[in-house]
């Protein structure tokens, strides 16, 4: 007889604490891939599945937060993508087949190998080792493409812990990390300031790459943040928004950038969330050549600091601008003035949600076992 559990998404997952090393991005042409990704296989002895089904969801995500391009972000709560993952003898072992495809968008495809969710899953199960089950997963999109929340990774972190529960999970979260990246890098390049947050929960640094080196940051517990997310309707694609980005920067943009990311790391671990606003709203590198390719986006952050947000940046690659608040009235308030502006000087419609920081990440939702 099925047994069902629910697991609390507001409790984090305990993980065992091994070490591990980065692995260069995975490489096979088969549809249905078997686990042969170049990853390294860090457990000594295959385990055989805990449950026949997991359910896991996994938050959207807030990238670069302005002055931290590419090694700081953050996850929000409520919004985000769930994967479905089941033990399935008709799928040929040490394979994942992607079933079926719901939610905000159905164009993705289920080809394993072209699927965010897909890499990551295959990319877990070599380094679990996994040869003797094949797996099936239905995704279902919370999150749009090209956003700017973390769309991709939120699909690739729900895979990667939904394969690490399945089989009891053996791998700690910055190895859940490592899979993530292995999606990441065949979609927008292989940075974790995404996956990193979507997994870990909070805010995290990377400190490094070539050793990956993650450094949660925690906001303390008695201090309120906020943030306004308004997406428009137009699409900015991170490889397209890389492509705009300065080859070049003058030194005094540098040294400038640097203090207000330190001001930014600052702010998280003091709970400051007006000197957090004013770091996030300060880069002078990354947000001034992406911001005019965002119609209206430089009036929308003007709207939202004048409505008495503490700062306003772009979210990401774009298009979401995302500002920062202490309380959840006046982010409606501000959400709202924001809206007018993308649709008064850009022309374009959006949307305003006002979410609080995603504290856990990806996690276990529900699971199935016989």
């Amino acid at each position: 007889m099925a047994t069902l559990c629910f697991h609390s998404p507001s409790k984090p997952i305990s993980y065992f604490h091994p070490k591990s090393k980065p692995s260069p991005p995975l490489l096979s042409k088969a549809s249905v891939l078997r686990c042969k990704a170049s990853v390294q296989t860090l457990v000594s002895v295959e385990p055989e599945p805990v449950f026949t089904s997991v359910e896991t969801f996994a938050p959207a995500t807030v990238a670069n937060l302005g002055p931290g391009f590419d090694f700081l972000g953050c996850a929000v709560d409520g919004l985000g993508d769930h994967v479905t993952l089941r033990v399935d003898p008709s799928v040929r072992a040490g394979e994942v087949l992607i079933s079926e495809i719901t939610g905000t968008t159905t164009k993705l495809s289920t080809n394993p190998l072209r699927n965010c969710a897909g890499i990551a899953a295959i990319a877990t199960m070599k380094m679990l080792g996994i040869r003797s089950v094949g797996l099936s997963l239905d995704l279902h999109k919370g999150l749009p493409l090209g956003s700017g929340l973390g769309s991709s990774a939120a699909s690739a972190a729900a895979a990667a812990v939904a394969v690490n529960e399945i089989f009891g999970r053996k791998l700690v979260r910055e190895e859940l990390v490592l899979a993530g990246l292995e999606s990441e890098a065949k979609v927008s390049g292989y940075h974790a300031d995404n996956i990193a947050p979507a997994i870990m929960g909070g805010f995290v640094l990377i400190r490094n790459y070539e050793p990956l080196d993650l450094k949660p940051l925690r906001f303390p517990e008695d201090k309120e943040l906020f943030f306004v997310l308004v997406s428009p309707e137009f699409e900015a694609p991170t490889k397209k928004m890389r492509a705009a980005l300065p080859t070049e920067i003058p030194m005094v943009h540098h040294v400038w950038n640097s203090s207000q990311a330190a001001a930014l790391v600052a702010a998280v671990l003091e709970g400051d969330a007006v000197m957090l606003g004013k770091a996030l709203s300060s880069d002078k590198v990354v947000e001034p050549t992406r911001a005019p390719l965002i119609p209206g986006m430089e009036a929308v952050k003007k709207a939202a600091l004048e409505a008495g947000a503490f700062g306003c940046t772009i979210s990401g690659a774009g298009p979401t601008a995302v500002a920062v608040i202490d309380a959840a009235e006046k982010g409606e308030e501000i959400g709202e003035r924001m809206v007018e502006a993308f649709m008064r000087v850009g022309n374009l419609k959006s949307v305003a949600c006002v979410k609080k920081l995603d504290k856990v990440g990806a996690r276990l939702v529900s699971s199935v076992f016989s």
